[in-house]
């Protein structure tokens, strides 16, 4: 399964390309100085660091068509690349090449009440989104916890999901369609903007695909009604093995909440010191638990989720009744909830966020693994995740200064996922295999499966010069742990 052998750019290549870009998309849209480029030597992920040879942005599909077309006919590698905030090193420019930055494609196109859907380009942020409709009655469900950088187009790409996605569904739930550039330059429009369109789901294979497929231009999303009211609670326990056997309980008990988020003792701190909301510092974990729907049924529903709650050695500190999603203390919380990875800033240099997946009841035993591999490590790990899906995000804490701390950090990280796959669960619920999880991919998948997902990406990208060497395991991409920015030969 080796990738194709794409060549450096040379100098003489280079200076051709560079001509070529420059020509379609003006001196302001092609970044050429290394001290430019250097902003893109990474995205989240901080451990692997790849500088692209060149980055450009364009601001229509015509100009991705152009670029794309200038790469091949160069034999370039090029990738596209929206805000960054992928944590799997989806957007890392592997060998080089080209890099698609598609945060100039930002206009929302249309925004469909009547029939419940909008269409986006791929560098809307998230968050625009939503603010676009507030007052319609309408709103786009998926909101990952990055939602106020992250686009709609790197939502695609890795099928992220957020904390409202336990009960609405993950991005490709809310996708109807889309417009793709394929490799060789060529526009396809995928799905519509009617529902359940006949054949196959193609829009549902494309989300997802990392940018392997070929790049996005055009995304048409599904709109969802405000629920009619709602009700948030903070749920405080003494320890994290309380916590999860109340997320059990909920589930058990046939309530879905909109949201399930759970916090240990080490966010809470990060979490209260920067943003003052009232989280217990004293709190082994806490539980932010939100319910939605129709007013006569929110009470009755509250009542039952008290209960588990205090049955399981929890109390209920916070509630919050609501009919839309503006009131202060909601926005106080949710603001606290999203904005847990910039408040480790606080407490660490450098950090790592992992992204695995383990069914609910395996909850409290992936929480004692990751205790002890934070003390054999000698690193601290925070933890916060959606736990109403078992999607868990623990968040080691290195210093990327020194080399010792970094191979630590990888190794812990590594038996974090080694133990989601033993539980039975997945390396990645949202933030997508990219770089990070080449090696993982043997561990979940047979030979045989590798082999149809390698034929599927053929299709689309048969000289895989569109982000090479991500997602599937390929002769150049595995990452040796123990090497940080170091490519293993399998």
């Amino acid at each position: 399964m080796a990738s194709a052998t794409l060549p450096a750019i040379s100098g003489s290549v280079f200076e051709a390309l560079q001509a070529d870009l420059t020509a379609a998309l003006g001196a302001d849209g092609v970044l050429a100085h290394l001290d430019e480029r250097l902003v893109y030597e990474c995205d989240g992920y901080v451990v692997e660091k790849s500088v692209p040879d060149l980055v450009v942005f364009p601001t229509s599909t015509e100009e991705v068509v152009a670029v794309v077309k200038a790469c091949n006919k160069h034999n370039v590698p090029f990738v596209p690349r929206g805000a960054g905030t992928s944590l799997a090193g989806g957007t890392l420019a592997v060998g080089g090449g080209v890099m698609i930055c598609l945060t100039r494609m930002r206009r929302i196109l249309e925004i469909n009440i009547r029939d419940r859907y909008a269409i986006v380009e791929p560098g809307v942020v998230n968050v625009w989104l939503t603010r676009a409709l507030a007052g319609t009655g309408l709103h786009y469900a998926p909101d990952p916890s990055s939602q106020g950088a992250c686009t709609l187009g790197g939502n695609v790409a890795t099928n992220s999901g957020g904390p409202h996605t336990l009960k609405y569904g993950v991005t490709v739930n809310h996708v109807l369609g889309v417009e793709l550039v394929l490799p060789d330059g060529t526009v396809v429009e995928i799905g519509g903007v009617t529902e359940d369109a006949p054949g196959y789901d193609m829009a549902g294979l494309v989300v997802g695909n990392e940018g392997t497929f070929g790049i996005v231009t055009r995304v048409i999303v599904r709109l969802s009604r405000d629920p009619e009211a709602g009700r948030t609670f903070l749920g405080v326990f003494a320890s994290v093995e309380d916590s999860a056997a109340a997320i059990s309980g909920i589930i058990a008990a046939g309530i879905v909440p909109a949201a399930l988020e759970m916090l240990d003792n080490l966010l809470i701190r990060a979490i209260e010191d920067a943003f003052k909301f009232g989280f217990p510092t004293d709190a082994g974990a806490v539980l932010i638990i939100e319910t939605d729907g129709l007013e006569a049924g929110q009470d009755r529903e509250a009542e039952a989720i008290v209960k588990i709650v205090e049955e399981n050695r929890g109390e209920i500190r916070k509630r919050i009744p609501w009919r839309t999603r503006t009131e202060p203390d909601y926005v106080a919380i949710w603001k606290s909830r999203k904005s847990a990875f910039g408040a480790i800033g606080r407490l660490s240099p450098s950090y790592c966020t992992q992204d695995g997946v383990v069914p609910r009841t395996k909850l409290p035993e992936i929480m004692r693994r990751i205790q002890a591999i934070s003390k054999e490590s000698g690193l601290r790990i925070g933890n916060v995740f959606h736990a109403g899906d078992g999607n868990i995000h623990p968040i080691v804490l290195f210093d990327e200064r020194d080399p010792k701390q970094v191979e630590r950090a990888l190794d812990a990280s590594h038996q974090i996922l080694d133990a989601c796959i033993e539980l039975g669960g997945s390396v990645t619920g949202e933030h997508g295999i990219g770089v990070e999880k080449l090696s993982f991919m043997p561990k979940l998948f047979a030979a045989e499966d590798l082999a149809t997902m390698v034929q599927i990406r053929k299709v689309f990208n048969p000289d895989d010069r569109c982000s090479p060497r991500k997602m599937l395991p390929t002769g150049a991409g595995c990452i040796e742990k123990t090497h940080p920015g170091r490519h293993a030969s399998a």
